[in-house]
Order: C-alpha cells, then structure tokens, then sequence
C-alpha cells in the first residue's frame, strides 16, 4: 500500500508532487532543496546550501520512520561541478559507516536557482 509522507520540517512540495512516498517498506524522496522549513529561506554559498538540502532530507527520513543510515541510494544534481569537493565533505559528514550508492550530475539550472537538490531511496525499518 502507497503512504504519502509530509512534513514541516522539510521544504514544502512546491508543485504537483509529494515530499516522499513509502512503498513496500521502502521511503522515495521527492527532490530536496535547501529551503529552511520555517522561513523559506535559502542560505548563501554553497556550503550552507548542502548543510541544508541534507538536514531537510534527514528530517524528512526521520520523519517518514526512516533515517540517512538507511539509505541505500542518493542523487545529487549540482548546478556547478566545480562545488563536488565541498558538497562530498559535507555529504559525508550525513552518514555513518557505509555510504549509499550515489549518482551526481552537473544540471543547467535548478528550482528557487538554488545550488543543489538531492533525493533518496531508504529503507523504512
């Protein structure tokens, strides 16, 4: 049975979509990006930018009965692929133990113009 996932800790869909679906014991996260939930506001700088996309997919995770150690696959779209080094330092610093399998791709341009935006397939227990 599908479950919709929503929470107010992570950004608000912010079209036609749900912030994450639950499936078969398993969580699919919709795009996030690095709004702060309660303001809507969007940090400068990459650093800030990545340090925010992950809170808000941890809160989300968490929130959905999950968490970022289980994830078993990310995807990051970066709008410059001169930022890899400094979004990967702060994308490790999100796990513990073994990574997930992860793909990264450079994107002309992204929602809000913001930097990055990352989904994720966990598991749920």
């Amino acid at each position: 049975m599908k479950k919709v996932i929503s929470t107010k800790n992570a950004p608000a869909a912010i079209g036609p979509y749900s912030q994450a679906i639950e499936i078969n014991g398993m969580v699919y996260t919709s795009g996030i990006i690095p709004v702060v939930p309660a303001t809507g506001e969007i940090p400068e700088g990459t650093s800030a930018q990545a340090t925010q996309a992950l809170a808000n997919l941890k809160a989300l995770l968490e929130d959905a009965g999950s968490g970022m150690d289980k994830v078993v696959k990310t995807t990051v779209f970066i709008k410059n692929m001169e930022d890899f080094s400094t979004i990967n330092t702060i994308y490790a610093s999100f796990f513990e133990g073994d990574y997930p399998a992860r793909s990264c791709v450079e994107v002309a341009r992204l929602p809000k113009d913001v930097l990055l935006e990352i989904e994720a397939i966990a598991l749920k227990n």
